[in-house]
């Protein structure tokens, strides 16, 4: 068994943003109870034994931590590489120089359009212009950027001013991730599912940039697991190679593995390194001899390891169960039934729920084709 190689810290769930396909747990009152400082620099030092290299500070919002300066030193004077994921309100210049001075590495930011108005309605507050000014203070200190675009129904038409956009703010690495139905997402399924029409002409928007862009710009396009053949190698395998410590300590093979009825593992009980090795959950889906036929007869068991146990668990409710995005699961018409319904022109439109609002009312606009971006 392989030591893991990186650490999500979820250091607060606390967001400043409404995001409505937010992957944060809906049970946000259950993580208030945040690790102390200490006990954040413990479980630090605790992954670098293990073998950890990277530390990825995530949320929430990260800044809203007052200790992260300090989290960040702690990190750098071990050795490991830090990539702060950040919505970026509240990276002012004086606290982005204090995180430069501290060792951090990467900053990666969240973008939500490419328009002034549909981002800030996107991200439920006025946070377009903080965004763009925030990346252009990342590039003007020296740290390499990376954007990173959750792509949904509201906003895949977008996508060619998205990658325009990256283009002009000089970030290194943008990554146009399509929505994962967990948390906030899975409630909002019907509002975010994208249409193949969409897809499709999303796919010839990102073939034509890359051949424009070449190399000075890395783009990372992953379409959604529904439109897929076969799974995603969720994590490269169930607790395989990297982990993720929630707010309150407790830790996951996956970031959104605290939806399954398993057996908590949680850093104030426990080490790292005993919940990494010993745990029950870490081992629960740990390889392939938990697989259930056609995965376990399948020549691809290793490639994509039964795929998604969040997935499988959502739409089936039990997390042994192969992907119902393989299209040799025998749930895949779970799947298909979504999929169908996203194609639909005659589906009905509602609201969405928000981490902090009850419902908001997205406003129905048409399917358009993007313009597409041209060699020149």
């Amino acid at each position: 068994m392989d030591s893991p190689y990186g650490l999500l810290a979820e250091l607060t769930y606390a967001c400043p943003l409404q995001c409505a396909y937010c992957s944060n747990p809906l049970e946000l009152e259950k993580y208030r109870d945040e690790l102390t400082t200490q006990e954040w620099q413990r479980v630090i030092t605790e992954a670098a034994e293990l073998g950890v290299l990277q530390l990825h500070l995530s949320g929430g919002e990260p800044l809203q931590r007052r200790d992260i300066v300090e989290l960040v030193r702690t990190a750098s004077e071990l050795g490991l590489y830090t990539n702060l994921i950040t919505s970026a309100l509240g990276l002012s210049e004086r606290r982005a120089e204090q995180l430069r001075e501290a060792g951090l590495d990467h900053v990666q930011i969240s973008i939500q359009a490419d328009e002034e108005q549909l981002s800030d309605r996107i991200a439920g507050i006025r946070s377009f212009d903080r965004k763009r000014e925030a990346a252009r203070l990342v590039r003007r200190l020296g740290w390499p950027i990376t954007l990173n675009v959750v792509l949904h129904r509201q906003n895949l038409d977008h996508i060619a001013g998205i990658l325009a956009m990256a283009e002009e703010i000089g970030a290194d690495r943008i990554e146009l991730a399509n929505t994962q139905y967990y948390g906030w997402a899975g409630l909002n399924r019907s509002e975010l599912m994208p249409s193949r029409e969409q897809l499709s002409n999303a796919e010839t928007v990102v073939r034509e940039a890359r051949e424009r862009i070449g190399d000075r710009m890395e783009i990372i396009y992953v379409i959604p697991d529904y439109y897929s053949q076969y799974p995603k190698p969720c994590m490269d395998g169930w607790a395989s190679r990297q982990f993720t410590v929630t707010p309150n300590g407790d830790a996951l093979p996956c970031p959104a593995a605290q939806s399954l009825p398993l057996p908590r593992a949680n850093v104030r009980d426990h080490s790292v390194a005993w919940i990494w090795q010993d745990s029950a959950l870490f081992n629960q889906y740990r390889g392939t001899d938990w697989m259930p036929d056609p995965c376990r007869s399948c020549e691809r068991k290793e490639l994509d390891f039964g795929g998604c146990r969040c997935q499988a668990f959502a739409l089936t409710g039990d997390a042994g169960r192969t992907d119902p995005v393989c299209h040799l699961s025998p749930d895949h018409h779970l799947v298909e039934s979504a999929v169908a319904e996203a194609n639909d022109p005659a589906r009905p439109r509602g609201g969405v729920l928000t981490p902090r609002t009850r419902s908001v009312r997205l406003q129905p606009r048409p399917v358009t084709v993007p313009t597409p971006t041209t060699v020149d």
